[in-house]
């Protein structure tokens, strides 16, 4: 919906980051639009905002950047960039709910911001998702969107006596047994945020000796626990901290490929495929993921973090 509400078109360029999950990418591909990747920051997965300028070309769009973990990018450097060269901004707050940045909604800063409710986020409803409308002129459109193109959005409201096909558009609507269940999701956010951050804070206390390898949450970022991650140093001790783990019980996962080097992208865009992005390619590498969920008992973090430490006593 970000996409057809930003009138993307072929020939169009849109910034995205490498390190992100296919669908921050296909949106816009799918609309006929060049990607052009952004590396990540040195200190976190997220955007790099610093090299995003020198990617704009007059064909540039759109910018959509990805609140990893939900922690916030820059979001006012990234505004200020877009302001000055004229581009939308599209916030993918996929793993963001009940995060913010400077006291905004993570989401509500950009043009148009996306939630998803897929089962691996704090509240899930097996698959669903959230389209924030941030420009007021876009509001009427998104409905007709939403609803396959057609303006029953009005009717249902009685602001029209009969709808009709007004545009083009989806199945974007969420069937009503999906919608009561995240609804009762919703209902205990508040419980399920706090034990997640207790799981969180557990982690990165236990694990502080090692701490260069832990997450980092600037000053303008609050932490909305949506994973704990720790970067090892090469992509060889990860995989052995990972067969580790597993020994042990625990079990671990990397995160994204980076989609510049993708089988798509080689396929399509060949140029692309070169680049060398070295922070996306070493978060690639190097993110180990933790478990953690609500029903995680402290004596399992304990557990997890005890093995971590010891890992790292062998390795020096």
């Amino acid at each position: 919906m970000c996409a057809i509400l930003s009138n993307i078109k072929p020939g169009d360029e849109v910034i995205v980051p490498s390190y992100t999950f296919v669908s921050t990418a296909l949106a816009f591909t799918r609309e006929g639009a060049k990607l052009v990747f952004a590396d990540s920051r040195k200190d976190s997965p997220n955007i790099d905002e610093d090299k995003i300028e020198d990617l704009i070309t007059p064909r540039t769009k759109a910018l959509a950047v990805v609140h990893y973990a939900g922690i916030a990018c820059d979001m006012d450097k990234i505004k200020t960039i877009a302001e000055k060269h004229n581009l939308i901004v599209i916030e993918d707050a996929a793993q963001a709910i009940d995060s913010y940045y400077n006291g905004k909604p993570l989401g509500t800063i950009g043009n148009l911001g996306v939630l998803s409710f897929h089962e691996t986020k704090n509240i899930q409803c097996g698959e669903g998702g959230l389209i924030s409308i941030n420009e007021k002129d876009l509001e009427d459109r998104s409905e007709i969107i939403w609803e396959k193109g057609t303006n029953r959005s009005k009717f249902l409201k009685g602001e029209i006596n009969k709808y009709g096909w007004e545009d083009i558009g989806s199945s974007f609507l969420p069937a009503d047994y999906v919608a009561a269940y995240l609804w009762a999701q919703l209902e205990n956010l508040d419980s399920i945020q706090r034990r997640r951050k207790e799981i969180w804070e557990r982690y990165y206390s236990n694990l502080s000796e090692i701490n260069k390898r832990l997450p980092v949450i600037p000053n303008y970022a609050t932490n909305n626990a949506h994973m704990f991650y720790m970067i090892c140093d090469t992509g060889e001790q990860r995989d052995r901290l990972m067969n580790n783990l597993k020994d042990k019980g625990i079990n671990t996962c990397f995160h994204y490929l980076c989609l510049h080097k993708s089988n798509f992208i080689k396929n399509r865009q060949p140029d692309t495929y070169k680049l060398d992005l070295p922070m996306a390619e070493h978060y690639e590498k190097c993110l180990l993921r933790l478990p953690l969920y609500p029903d995680l008992p402290d004596d399992s973090v304990d557990y997890i973090c005890e093995a971590i430490l010891n890992f790292y006593k062998q390795e020096e």
